[in-house]
């Protein structure tokens, strides 16, 4: 099976989330039964999550937390529910985990493409969401996203069927979308090898996570995330000069003083003559923070293109993967 390029990712976005629809079924469990959820995944398999959790934060009656690593926390026991994501169905640290669930009674919930997660679901008669083949996994988002969005809306007893459709209408048209984003990379084209800062509040942190995972997976460049109002609080006193950063603004405007903050530190930025964009984020609603992950997407994008590397290779992502895998 041919490998789909980002830029078709992109260009058919919204069949992602019409895949969704068609696939998702019921998995009939209620937040009641549990004291807590834990959503286990790594890179553009992990970021899902971690979008999910906050979209849900002030909803949500039990604590959810991402974890990519090898372990579950102390905490995870029978009153746990553990949803995992890979992609490939195969990442270690993922699998890992499943493992630990087993062990400790932890319910589960599994969303993978293929590989081992998806066969141990199968064997183990666990609820199981599948996704297409054929993607890198980092352009997946609309799979694993729009997955959980309807996995933890059920879990409260919301059908998210409607926000999903939403979504994916905005991306049958994304000619505005895809304009923000061109306004965005002509603001930084000159500077595109420049290191990226976005400084967001915390209803954009995963969205923040999320692009720097994509200027660093397809335009091979840094990126960094920090965030208001505990950034106010050091990472402020670094601005005394200008930097060699390409600065992105992302604030969902909820709070007052969180506002003032953002409009202090882009003063600064810019009097320094610093390369500052903020991004005109309507809210924190998931359609907004899908429309901002789509801008972003095009810029790490047409980044790789500026630099002229590979977007589709990860060489030294495979090369520590063969490295591992030699320490069996």
């Amino acid at each position: 099976m041919s490998v789909i390029t980002h830029e078709l990712s992109l260009q058919n976005f919204h069949e992602q989330l019409t895949y969704v629809l068609a696939h998702y079924h019921k998995h009939g469990k209620s937040v009641s039964q549990y004291n807590n959820i834990v959503i286990g995944g790594l890179g553009g398999s992990g970021i899902g999550g971690r979008i999910a959790r906050l979209a849900f934060l002030q909803e949500m009656p039990v604590p959810v937390e991402v974890f990519s690593e090898y372990s579950l926390p102390a905490y995870a026991n029978n009153k746990t529910l553990v949803i995992l994501c890979s992609y490939s169905g195969n990442t270690e640290e993922t699998l890992s985990m499943f493992a630990q669930a087993q062990s400790r009674g932890c319910e589960m919930i599994c969303v993978a493409a293929s590989g081992q997660l998806k066969a141990l679901a199968e064997t183990h008669h666990l609820p199981f969401y599948s996704v297409a083949l054929g993607y890198q996994p980092r352009m997946t988002l609309g799979f694993g996203l729009g997955t959980l969005v309807m996995i933890l809306g059920e879990l409260m007893g919301k059908d998210m069927t409607a926000t999903i459709q939403d979504v994916e209408a905005m991306f049958k048209s994304p000619e505005t979308i895809v304009a923000r984003a061109k306004e965005m990379y002509e603001v930084f084209k000159p500077t595109i090898a420049q290191k990226f800062v976005v400084v967001c509040d915390l209803p954009y942190e995963a969205v923040a996570i999320r692009f720097c995972q994509q200027i660093q997976e397809n335009a091979k460049g840094e990126g960094f995330v920090s965030v208001l109002p505990e950034a106010n609080h050091n990472m402020i006193e670094s601005y005394y000069e200008k930097h060699d950063t390409n600065f992105i603004l992302l604030n969902s405007g909820g709070n007052a003083r969180v506002n003032a903050r953002f409009d202090f530190l882009k003063g600064v930025l810019t009097d320094l003559g610093n390369v500052v964009y903020q991004y005109p984020v309507a809210d924190a609603s998931l359609m907004s923070q899908f429309e901002v992950i789509h801008a972003t997407d095009w810029l790490s994008v047409w980044a790789s293109d500026d630099k002229q590397v590979d977007n589709m290779q990860v060489g030294i992502i495979m090369k520590l993967k063969g490295h591992l895998e030699n320490l069996k």
